[in-house]
């Protein structure tokens, strides 16, 4: 037997509740790689899957938490043994199959990736989707060519924009941190950000299609109107890797931009990686990210804090990296 966040949904009302419930090995869904989790983290995913109505999840009962890092326990498949390190992010984790806030897990093996050497398991969910999710966008910046100047993170008191920020910076570059919280001034700068912007400066509603040439590179977490706004500001051949949706899936710009400044805008999927692409971002992980600015961004959690970081995150109420012990 072993603990887990369970969420029900009641028949009659369809009214959600989550608590922690004891389950047995037989109660995990199919797949060729059962794990014994030690930690996961808290995404703003999480918050939707934990909150009223369920969000993002497709049966009842569920266990959420979008990924985990832990140790295998057994395995019908050849590339992973019992012991072997492992981490999972995206694949519908916690969404459509049972996810990370459980003792156990059991997934399909081509969802796992080893975990790199440097990485211990709590190190690599301090990282967690949103640090995969950051990595992959600075490399996506780095395959197009960083510009100089500074490389605008919005979104930077969150979990994708702080390690965004602390790889940036690490890697050399001069970091300009987007935030709507001035008391996280502070924490950013502690990241390696070497100027900080006040959220309102980019939430104006688009005037001009173009303006001064300002940021040399971009990690966007929020979209809509910012993402809109800053995409005038970029510098000749500049590129924009666009993670997140928190402003919104509109975009009211226009093709200017495109045309008139070779503005690249990329798309961050962190769900269906193929293999040598997480491998890749993972390796880069434990090489580029310093662990000491990685540990200054978390948070301790436990299985029963749950339901309330659920709805904290879903609030803007969490900064930087929840980490959740779940066999504490």
């Amino acid at each position: 037997m072993f603990n887990a966040l369970v969420v029900e949904k009641d028949a009659e009302s369809g009214k959600t509740s989550a608590a922690v419930k004891e389950l047995s090995l037989d109660d995990l869904p199919e797949g060729e790689v059962t794990v014994a989790v030690e930690y996961s983290t808290v995404n703003y995913k999480d918050g939707l899957c934990i909150g009223p109505g369920g969000g993002l999840v497709r049966n009842y009962p569920h266990v959420p938490g979008i990924d985990f890092a832990g140790t295998v326990e057994a395995s019908s498949d050849a590339r992973y043994k019992a012991g072997d390190k492992v981490v999972l992010t995206g694949w519908r984790v916690g969404e459509a199959h049972w996810g990370g806030y459980s003792q156990k897990a059991r997934v399909k093996a081509d969802w796992l990736v080893p975990l790199p050497g440097g990485l211990d398991t709590r190190a690599a969910m301090a990282v967690g989707t949103a640090g995969f999710t950051a990595m992959l966008a600075v490399m996506a910046l780095e395959d197009h060519g960083i510009k100089d100047g500074p490389v605008l993170v919005t979104g930077a008191a969150g979990g994708v924009g702080s390690v965004a920020t602390a790889i940036l910076a690490h890697l050399g570059h001069e970091v300009a941190a987007v935030t709507g919280r001035p008391e996280t001034g502070d924490y950013l700068k502690g990241l390696g950000a070497t100027q900080i912007v006040a959220r309102e400066e980019l939430n104006e509603t688009v005037k001009r299609p173009l303006e001064a040439e300002m940021w040399g590179g971009c990690v966007d977490a929020v979209g809509g109107e910012m993402l809109a706004r800053l995409l005038g500001q970029m510098k000749y051949g500049a590129s924009v890797s666009a993670v997140g949706l928190a402003g919104g899936a509109g975009l009211p710009a226009t093709v200017i931009p495109f045309l008139l400044r070779g503005v690249n805008l990329l798309g961050i999927d962190s769900v269906m990686q193929p293999y040598d692409n997480r491998v890749r971002a993972w390796e880069r992980i434990a090489k580029d990210l310093p662990m000491d600015k990685l540990e200054a961004m978390v948070q301790p959690a436990v299985l029963s804090d749950l339901p309330g970081l659920g709805r904290d995150i879903l609030k803007g109420q969490v900064k930087g990296r929840v980490v959740v012990d779940v066999n504490a």
